[in-house]
């Protein structure tokens, strides 16, 4: 560190070793290893690590396949777009606000617009995106058939984007495996069928979202796989697959209608794409006082499915997580690395966990 004439009361020594690592990348102008940084400031390694992590994040220095370190041109301040689902649905607020946060925390401005579950809304947005000239876009819209118009315009624009959940031609992928998250949900439910119920083979109820296309459709395919997992001789007129849209009312109105049709079923799994789906589906259940004869699983572990998880009695039995706090700082880092020309790989999934209710009951103070 250069001597000046400050005390060093007023010095903050990590900040004076970050800005000693940072002159020696941009004086050397080559890619630089953190074993040689570590050896020619003198800096303790972790200290380094971190340091270097840290400007990584922030954008300053860009990370290369054999692990060296390089400077990032930074012109301006980053500015990303983030088009959301719907200000409407609680998941999707919820990674909203876990994106402006990590967006702060990077220094990135963000742009968000409300794509209000509509591919007409998700269009206007991209058009809108693009006349602002964003450096990256973060999509998260339902519209399978809207996606490769997107796509179309962002690429004219050679603007990088990502898609969360749903596909995009030339996008990146962010989202849960979709399959994968729809199987536990499956054998969770079919177990816990064959816990409380006789061996007789349930119904099947999958509550679907089928604008949204094939990918988020596997997680209903997962779930009946999930439970012929549980029971391999299940017949296929036992598995009925209808249209939820992911929404509450909907659901609520197409569960109640089987529910009705289907009186004296008391073995019924109701698997469902979406927590508020799945919320729909409880409210059609009680309205029918049906508790006793139907198992509900979800998908997202929201607030409000957790609260119905907690209830005595609740046939709101679990729920996969999707994890909704990390989407945001893995997202800015994903755009921040497009920014930079790292190369990304072109899928990258979130962590997922089932949440039960037992172990939310058992979470409570007593």
């Amino acid at each position: 560190m250069r001597k000046t004439g400050l005390k060093r009361l007023y010095l903050i020594p990590v900040l004076s070793k970050a800005l000693d690592v940072l002159d020696l990348l941009q004086n050397g102008g080559q890619p630089i290893s953190l074993e040689s940084i570590y050896q020619q400031t003198n800096i303790s390694k972790t200290t380094v690590y971190r340091i270097l992590k840290t400007f990584v994040h922030r954008g300053y220095l860009a990370q290369s396949d054999d692990g060296r370190y390089r400077m990032v041109a930074r012109l301006k301040k980053a500015r990303f777009g983030f088009g959301s689902q719907s200000a409407e649905l609680p998941f999707s607020n919820a990674v909203t606000d876990s994106l402006k946060a990590a967006a702060s925390s990077a220094g990135v401005d963000l742009v968000v617009l409300d794509n209000r579950y509509s591919g007409s809304a998700a269009l206007h947005n991209a058009d809108e995106f693009v006349c602002q000239r964003v450096d990256v876009v973060i999509e998260s819209q339902i519209d399978q058939h809207c996606a490769p118009i997107i796509a179309d315009r962002f690429d004219g624009a050679g603007i990088p984007f990502i898609a969360v959940d749903i596909p995009h031609p030339h996008a990146i992928f962010f989202g849960v495996d979709n399959y994968r998250v729809g199987f536990e949900a499956g054998t969770f439910v079919a177990k816990h069928a064959s816990k409380v119920w006789d061996g007789k083979a349930p119904l099947v109820l999958g509550l679907d979202v089928e604008e949204a296309g094939p990918l988020v459709q596997s997680r209903i395919t997962g779930a009946f796989e999930g439970v012929r997992s549980i029971y391999p001789d299940i017949e296929e007129q036992n598995f009925l697959r209808l249209d939820g849209r992911g929404l509450r009312e909907k659901s609520y109105r197409i569960v109640l209608d089987f529910l009705n049709r289907h009186p004296k079923d008391h073995r019924i799994l109701i698997v469902a794409a979406t927590d508020t789906s799945a919320l729909g589906a409880l409210h059609a259940v009680q309205e029918l006082k049906r508790e006793k004869h139907v198992a509900i699983v979800g998908q997202e572990s929201i607030p409000e499915a957790i609260e119905a998880m907690s209830a005595p009695g609740s046939p709101f039995i679990g729920s996969v997580s999707h994890e909704a706090h990390t989407y945001g700082p893995r997202l800015i880092q994903l755009g921040l690395a497009l920014l930079n020309g790292q190369r990304v790989p072109p899928y990258s999934y979130v962590d997922h966990k089932l949440v039960t209710a037992a172990s939310v009951r058992g979470s409570l103070p007593e």
